[in-house]
């Protein structure tokens, strides 16, 4: 029964220094920060997938064509203010490249050049977050889901940010969200 006792309160030894150097470690980021790891941890473990834990996704309304889809991120990006950069029809290269009809799948790049200097400004690793995608995928089952970065790592996942562009960022993922939102309702 000793042996038992010893080992359980060397095991809560350990689980209190791990909290305190984690505390110690993290003390500088971000207040949110673990929140957004949280919430990731959740999602892998609900998903099993370390990409679907990094993505925001909405499902397309029933009965909206992807054509419709389409249009409806474009306009709503327009609304938005903010520059479509590039547009990568992936699902139509497959299918030219198979000889043979593959489900439909298109990227739309989005991008506010002014922010995107001052983000790669602030670290050049940012660069590879850019531009901004939204992602319209058929399923294999026919549906349409609606895809981008989960922004809020980049936002709150380690140090603060800079107040100035921390406002713009924000900014940014707001503007990502109502494309998602307005894309999956068929808003224009």
């Amino acid at each position: 029964m000793r042996l038992i006792s010893g080992l359980l309160a060397l095991v809560g030894l350990a689980a209190i220094a791990a909290v305190g150097y984690a505390a110690w470690t993290f003390r500088d980021f971000d207040p949110k920060a673990g929140s957004v790891y949280w919430n990731m941890a959740k999602r892998l473990a609900e998903t099993g997938n370390a990409v679907e834990a990094t993505v925001w996704r909405r499902k397309v309304d029933d009965g909206l064509s992807f054509e419709e889809v389409e249009e409806s991120i474009k306009s709503v990006a327009e609304s938005e203010n903010i520059r479509a950069v590039g547009e990568l029809p992936l699902g139509d290269q497959v299918t030219l490249m198979r000889d043979e009809q593959w489900r439909k799948l298109g990227i739309y790049l989005y991008c506010n050049p002014l922010t995107a200097a001052k983000m790669v400004e602030y670290s050049e690793a940012y660069s590879a977050w850019l531009p901004c995608r939204v992602s319209l995928v058929e399923d294999e089952e026919g549906a349409l889901w609606l895809y981008s970065l989960d922004m809020d790592m980049m936002i709150y996942g380690g140090k603060p940010l800079p107040p100035d562009l921390k406002e713009e960022a924000m900014h940014v993922k707001d503007v990502i969200l109502a494309i998602l939102d307005g894309a999956a309702e068929g808003s224009f």
